[in-house]
């Protein structure tokens, strides 16, 4: 590349960056991307190896970068992930590998991940329910003290997500199984400190953009006809799961504001539940307290 104080060669085989960019950024604003700007930039960032923010220095790219970039952007504009072109996805402090099968996570559920650090103490015990591409266990394991994390997920394509972006966390174990089956970590029965878990919670039926539809499982979206399917016997886990005065969190959709507090109240084990919003003001997730009374 030619950075801009430099002085470009009359080289045929270099063309100007930032009529590519305006050019890319038409294209995905005509095929209904939301930030079409700032993923024509990533795109180019992410073809030329270097950070978004350096894009400004740079004047001349090479012919055959500029042929990578519109291949990237046209299958943007058909509605590719941005994270599955950049085969990555970033979450708190870290960038995790996602693609086909696997659910990319999203900047809500950061805040989710961020209440369960906050509420793990050194030496805990967390399990991640659900973790996907193991964005909050990971998360857990690298901001907090965590003893170990303990991240559970039924989908063979997502586990090997999982296990790659869990390999620089020794402390993180990573267990294949179905959270709406019996007997999952029943070792661990009333012995955890944190139980966290971003659950298939859209109710079917409902609209999604593309980038859903297509490409996040589908498994990994939808929670029933009420979205409340996964959710229902994760409850129910979590109670089994956690010891007494253990906390949990549940990552739901903004209609089930009222329903998933009211579902964790009616369990009769939890107690102090609240309801947490997003980043945009709607309802996003439950957190609750094991009861100290141990009884059922």
């Amino acid at each position: 590349m030619t950075l801009a104080h430099e002085h470009p060669s009359a080289d045929p085989d270099r063309v100007r960056l930032a009529p590519a960019l305006v050019a890319a950024a038409k294209q995905l604003a005509e095929a209904g991307v939301e930030s079409p700007r700032v993923d024509a930039e990533l795109l180019a960032a992410h073809v030329l190896g270097i950070g978004r923010g350096r894009l400004v220095l740079v004047d001349t790219v090479r012919a055959a970068e500029l042929r990578r970039f519109e291949n990237l952007t046209a299958r943007r504009a058909q509605r590719v992930p941005l994270q599955h072109l950049l085969g990555t996805a970033a979450f708190r402090h870290l960038e995790l590998a996602v693609g086909d099968g696997v659910f990319v996570p999203r900047p809500e559920t950061e805040l989710l991940a961020g209440w369960g650090i906050e509420h793990t103490a050194p030496g805990a015990t967390v399990v991640d329910l659900c973790s996907g591409s193991g964005a909050i266990a990971l998360s857990v394991a690298d901001e907090g003290r965590p003893g170990r994390v303990i991240a559970v997920e039924r989908s063979s394509a997502a586990l090997s997500y999982l296990r790659r972006n869990a390999e620089p966390f020794p402390v993180v174990t990573v267990l294949p199984g179905d959270v709406t089956g019996p007997g999952l970590l029943a070792e661990l029965h009333g012995q955890v400190d944190v139980l966290l878990c971003n659950p298939p919670y859209v109710p079917e039926g409902t609209p999604v953009p593309p980038e859903v539809a297509d490409h996040d499982p589908a498994e990994a979206v939808f929670g029933g006809a009420d979205g409340l399917s996964v959710i229902r016997p994760v409850i129910r886990l979590a109670a089994e799961l956690l010891r007494p005065g253990g906390v949990v969190g549940l990552e739901h959709d903004d209609v089930h504001g009222a329903d998933v507090p009211e579902l964790l109240r009616a369990d009769g084990r939890f107690t102090e539940v609240k309801g947490h919003n997003d980043f945009a003001g709607r309802p996003r997730f439950a957190t609750a307290i094991r009861q100290l009374d141990s009884a059922s």
